[in-house]
């Protein structure tokens, strides 16, 4: 589904954010991202859907190449790549369904988008998405009277409109509660396995990662120094990705309990 070889970033500044990355991911798996801040995650991410361009390697989606798409061409394969940001990114004067509905906006022409004439589907397929994720009694609501839960919602929502196969979801739960943070991860994951989803999320709460993903990947200093599933992550694994720290006393899988539902 996604195959990363050789992946490469080097900046003007001579810092090498990214080294000879190789992955592969299948379809339908969610894969989390973890490492110290400026190992690399986030431009992993980017380099995927060319938001940042690498240096050298190259990245295939579904068998077709990536690197080095411009145009039309990269337009059209970033439809297949729905991407959630880390500060939401929703254009706070408008509503949370004209938020969601940004997310055709690949597919609708210039005219119809200046105008926000989308067709009856899309619209259609926007309350049901907000529905899903327990926000249809706000589709009228503008983007900035909402909480930091509510908006990451509205972002999931206009991912999924998208229809894509592959997920990139840049640190979800960053500014969020930690009740929150479990509801918005739980909502990724449970919407990745009813649509057959890949997803890679880059996030720093190693627990939440236990708790949620199938495979980890760790990050350090723009390597790759372990992939395994998140029972493997045993405090030896997590010193080589993070440095010494007492992971025993630190790192504890926290019980799933909480209440999917909620105003978060």
């Amino acid at each position: 589904m996604l195959e990363l070889k050789q992946l490469t970033k080097t900046y003007k500044t001579g810092d090498q954010a990214l080294k000879a990355v190789d992955l592969t991911m299948p379809a339908g798996q969610v894969l989390a991202l973890i490492g110290p801040s400026g190992a690399g995650k986030s431009t992993l991410i980017r380099c995927v859907n060319q938001l940042v361009r690498p240096t050298s390697g190259q990245v295939f989606l579904a068998g077709d190449e990536v690197t080095g798409l411009k145009g039309n061409a990269l337009r059209r394969v970033r439809r297949r790549m729905g991407m959630i940001f880390q500060e939401y990114a929703l254009v706070e004067r408008l509503t949370v369904m004209e938020n969601v509905l940004s997310g055709r906006l690949g597919y609708v022409g210039f005219w119809r988008s200046l105008f926000r004439k989308f067709p009856q589907k899309d619209v259609d397929e926007a309350y049901r998405l907000l529905d899903r994720v327990g926000l249809l009694h706000m589709a009228d609501k503008r983007a900035d009277e909402l909480s930091g839960g509510q908006r990451q919602r509205v972002g999931i929502a206009r991912a999924l409109i998208q229809d894509p196969a592959l997920l990139l979801v840049d640190e979800p739960t960053a500014s969020l509660d930690p009740k929150t943070s479990r509801q918005i991860m739980r909502l990724i994951v449970e919407l990745c396995k009813e649509r057959g989803l890949a997803a890679i999320i880059n996030i720093h709460d190693v627990a939440l990662a236990q708790m949620f993903v199938e495979r980890v990947v760790g990050l350090k200093m723009g390597a790759m120094v372990f992939d395994g599933g998140p029972d493997d992550l045993v405090p030896d694994v997590l010193t080589e990705v993070y440095g010494e720290e007492d992971w025993e006393a630190t790192i504890e899988k926290v019980d799933d309990d909480d209440d999917a539902d909620g105003d978060a």
